[in-house]
């Protein structure tokens, strides 16, 4: 007990400044998003949540956000998974192919969103592409392509620190038991699914978690590329939440950033039971 009353010095400026930026906030936003506003303070309970969900503004918000992270993340997860496999073998140009992945890490936002609108712009190059073989040109930002041109986008820019993290737990595998396994006969898919998958199990829910957090990150290209309010496809709930800001809507703003904490923290729980269940499983 001396001991651990020794290390409170220690640890409160860290405590105070979890209190003071993270905890005291929180409890201020669940405080706002159940009075009627910031002046009369009135009570009003779960009545902003009831106005909240039938708000079709959030409501697209949301099922373009949960359509985007649905698409997104597995592939920002299996790709890179199946890049790492390949490239942790003896190919040829595999230090060159694991550089041009992970240069888009070094290219500013700016950067990429500008040649984003010169690829992609009505006037752009892809549709100068396609108008050699007779196509119309289409505006790609304003048209229903808008989720696959910014799903291109996050992919481009994410999948190559993710299969750094895939490459480095594939060589943290034991080699005797992959070994063991070769001289049993196992194949290289056996070997992948029986053994290499069971240890990559804590990377996958990591890059699944990180993903998920950069596909909500994507509102920052998102909107440099189109502004506050783009085509519907794109209407992300980031948007919904920096307008609603910009709008001074307290109780609105309080209401979605709550319901979206409720869900990641259902989400990343969820994630965080399983990787401990396969964590157990792979000790045993």
């Amino acid at each position: 007990m001396r001991e651990r009353l020794s290390t409170l010095p220690f640890l409160f400026p860290s405590l105070a400044g979890v209190l003071v930026f993270f905890v005291i906030p929180f409890l201020v936003v669940i405080y706002y998003s159940i009075l009627d506003n910031p002046i009369s303070k009135n009570f009003v309970f779960l009545k902003n949540y009831e106005a909240l969900i039938n708000n079709n503004a959030f409501r697209m918000a949301v099922k373009n956000t949960l359509s985007f992270s649905a698409i997104a993340v597995p592939l920002a997860v299996v790709l890179p998974l199946i890049l790492a496999v390949i490239l942790m073998n003896n190919i040829p140009g595999r230090s060159r192919f694991r550089t041009m992945f992970i240069t888009p890490l070094m290219v500013p936002v700016a950067s990429v969103v500008l040649i984003w609108q010169v690829v992609f712009h009505y006037n752009g190059v892809l549709n100068e592409i396609t108008a050699l073989f007779g196509a119309e040109p289409i505006d790609w930002l304003k048209s229903e392509y808008g989720q696959i041109v910014v799903l291109v986008l996050y992919l481009w820019k994410n999948i190559g620190y993710n299969m750094i993290l895939f490459m480095s737990a594939l060589a943290a595998i034991p080699k005797d038991i992959i070994e063991v396994a070769m001289l049993e006969g196992a194949g290289p898919l056996r070997r992948f699914f029986a053994i290499k998958l069971r240890y990559l199990s804590s990377s996958i829910v990591f890059v699944s978690l990180l993903s998920l957090i950069n596909s909500f990150k994507v509102f920052r290209e998102v909107y440099l590329l189109t502004g506050d309010y783009p085509f519907n496809t794109l209407y992300m709930l980031q948007h919904f939440m920096n307008n609603t800001f910009g709008s001074l809507d307290y109780q609105k703003l309080s209401s979605a950033a709550i319901l979206m904490s409720v869900v990641m923290i259902v989400i990343i729980g969820a994630m965080l039971i399983i990787d401990e269940k396969l964590g157990g499983e792979l000790e045993e």
